[in-house]
């Protein structure tokens, strides 16, 4: 029996829904019964708040295997309330590698390490940045901004690197992790095919949407990050926060040989991706 936490979510409903385009029976593990019940997808909501020990309990009681979209700082309160066979299929997110630690990158590098010092089987998949999620407003949110500037204020002009990854690849991983019988607990990042400078994939968005290519305006990041609470006096502008502005200055490329080879997915390419985000060529930004 599989219990998925989180079915409501973005990745979570994704999941849910192809699990039930598959005949894959699963029990869904949300806050909000009623939420579920929007997706009118197959399956009765046992409903706990993670934050619930003995309620989670009860909505894990039988299930096989644990599989969870829920950020990853839930980790230890899964392997606590889960039966003692369980396996699990966890998300966690490359910011566990940034170098700017902050509460989620926290706690992403705290789910694991309990996940990895527990003894049980499974993996824990770290994506990078996830686009093409109904509702996701990492491109969408890009698109709206570049609609409204006249140039891209990039740190060190966007030449660091990012390796996007779509939705419908997140999808397929978790499913093939939920196929694979896993002898001990691991970590596989997901990425998209190559890592680009993210002034490349601004460039590669605003084409996708149908905006034209913005001029790259090299900014020192400290102004940036100085000037980035203000996006939320200016009306119709994305909010943009301080900690956005300091991660656009690390790279983030990674090896994906591990989910090639363990998960047998390889992740369709940007463009292909964008395509399918932007299905008109157009913003409504």
């Amino acid at each position: 029996m599989i219990a998925l936490v989180g079915a409501t979510g973005r990745s979570g409903a994704a999941l849910a829904r192809v699990l039930a385009a598959e005949g894959i029976a699963f029990i869904p593990v949300v806050r909000n019964a009623a939420a579920w019940a929007a997706l009118g997808l197959p399956g009765e909501a046992r409903v706990a708040d993670l934050r619930d020990p003995a309620a989670l309990h009860r909505a894990l009681a039988g299930a096989e295997c644990v599989v969870s979209t829920a950020h990853a700082r839930h980790a230890p309160a899964l392997l606590a309330a889960a039966e003692p066979g369980a396996s699990f299929v966890l998300m966690g997110s490359t910011r566990r590698y940034s170098q700017w630690p902050d509460a989620h990158g926290d706690g992403v590098r705290a789910g694991e390490a309990a996940f990895l010092a527990s003894g049980r089987r499974g993996v824990m998949l770290h994506p990078t940045m996830i686009y093409g999620a109904e509702g996701e407003d990492n491109v969408r949110r890009l698109a709206a901004l570049i609609a409204r500037l006249p140039f891209a204020p990039l740190p060190g002009g966007g030449r660091a690197l990012v390796q996007p990854i779509h939705q419908g690849d997140v999808t397929r991983s978790l499913l093939a992790a939920l196929k694979r019988d896993w002898a001990e607990a691991t970590t596989i990042v997901i990425a998209g095919p190559a890592p680009m400078a993210y002034r490349d994939f601004l460039a590669a968005v605003a084409r996708a949407a149908g905006l034209r290519v913005p001029p790259i305006l090299p900014i020192p990041a400290l102004p940036l990050r100085l000037l980035a609470p203000l996006t939320r006096f200016i009306p119709g502008l994305p909010r943009i926060g301080a900690d956005e502005i300091r991660r656009l200055t690390e790279d983030k490329a990674f090896d994906i040989g591990p989910m090639r080879r363990l998960l047998g997915v390889e992740p369709i390419p940007l463009g292909q991706g964008l395509a399918l985000t932007f299905p008109q060529g157009h913003t409504s930004a």
